[in-house]
């Protein structure tokens, strides 16, 4: 053979072979997958900020460092959407984990370093792995919030996350969301029975009722960003107020709901109105109403805290059954 045909031969064979070892490598590695961490950075407080917020939460400092938080990316419906992982350092064993729905849409109420130091922190401190999406489109995230659409898929993706986290009992998870969270939680708990218990506060339960109450939330809110609401806006009502699909909630999911008797952004009466709901659907849940509280119940704050935490230990961590919820009795 001529040398410069077996040169080409040769160099034929090498490109045929390294091609190969593509193809190889590619069918080895796993697709992309809902729920998939692909990018995290640690948060580390300024020592400045850890002062200031000792005003807010004298216990700050040592409750950060018996935790560490995450700013983490991970794929939902293919998309890359943004959030927080917490967890508790040195533990040992496996951990109760707490799936948080923020409040809020698109950039407010976004969760920030601080807000995730503060709250999930403190859940976190208790002794569960807590993660939250901050929901499609926000934060520089990929695609586009729906106020309870397709983002709850967002929502769901969290519960693979969980699971692919060595250190996460993913048997064990709980929800906890606060406002438009708490709608997050409700339509979430009708469509999985993965959560043990859920804490609702201040929780959004009836469109119809928050637009006849502030109706800048039609115009500044859900036009914006419900699809289809100009032309369809009676089923994204319907679709959005878990007051009139109680009875699709997952039935093992016991719920806290949460409310401040002197809360104007989300009325106390759709609390009231949820928790007849749930009593016509039989669903296990606990109602507390608090006395003058505003919608983050600041001035009960501790108390807030303490509930809370209590019922997540009950139900998710413990795993303890929930009483019969059928009339019985003297």
């Amino acid at each position: 053979m001529a040398p410069q045909k077996l040169y080409r031969t040769v160099l034929w064979l090498g490109l045929a072979l390294c091609w190969a070892a593509q193809v190889s490598r590619a069918a080895d590695t796993p697709p992309p997958r809902d729920g998939q961490i692909v990018d995290e950075q640690t948060v580390q407080l300024a020592e400045a900020l850890i002062k200031e917020l000792e005003g807010q939460v004298p216990a700050i400092r040592s409750q950060l460092a018996q935790i560490t938080i995450k700013r983490i990316t991970y794929l939902s419906d293919g998309l890359k959407v943004k959030g927080y992982l917490v967890a508790p350092v040195n533990s040992g064993g496996k951990l109760p984990c707490v799936i948080y729905n923020r409040g809020g849409n698109r950039e407010f109420g976004a969760l920030t370093d601080t807000r995730a130091a503060l709250r999930l922190g403190s859940i976190a401190a208790h002794g569960y792995i807590v993660v939250a999406s901050q929901y499609r489109g926000n934060a520089g995230g990929e695609g586009r919030e729906e106020f309870g659409g397709a983002e709850v898929d967002d929502v769901l993706h969290l519960i693979p996350l969980l699971e692919s986290l060595p250190q996460a009992d993913p048997t064990r998870i709980g929800m906890y969301g606060w406002s438009r969270g708490g709608l997050m939680t409700y339509l979430a708990l009708a469509r999985t029975d993965r959560i043990r218990a859920a804490v609702i506060g201040g929780g959004l339960t009836d469109l119809a009722a928050s637009i006849a109450e502030r109706p800048d939330m039609e115009t500044e809110v859900y036009a914006q960003l419900v699809p289809r609401w100009s032309t369809e806006r009676q089923a994204a009502i319907d679709a959005r107020s878990p007051v009139r699909w109680a009875a699709k909630l997952n039935k093992t999911t016991p719920l806290l709901l949460l409310h401040g008797g002197a809360d104007w952004r989300v009325s106390p009466r759709q609390a009231l109105h949820m928790a007849d709901a749930l009593l016509e659907a039989r669903h296990p849940f606990r109602l507390v109403l608090f006395e003058g509280g505003d919608h983050h119940l600041t001035e009960h704050a501790a108390e807030e805290n303490r509930l809370s935490l209590d019922w997540l230990d009950t139900y998710v961590r413990d795993g303890k059954p929930w009483p019969s919820v059928e009339p019985h009795g003297d």
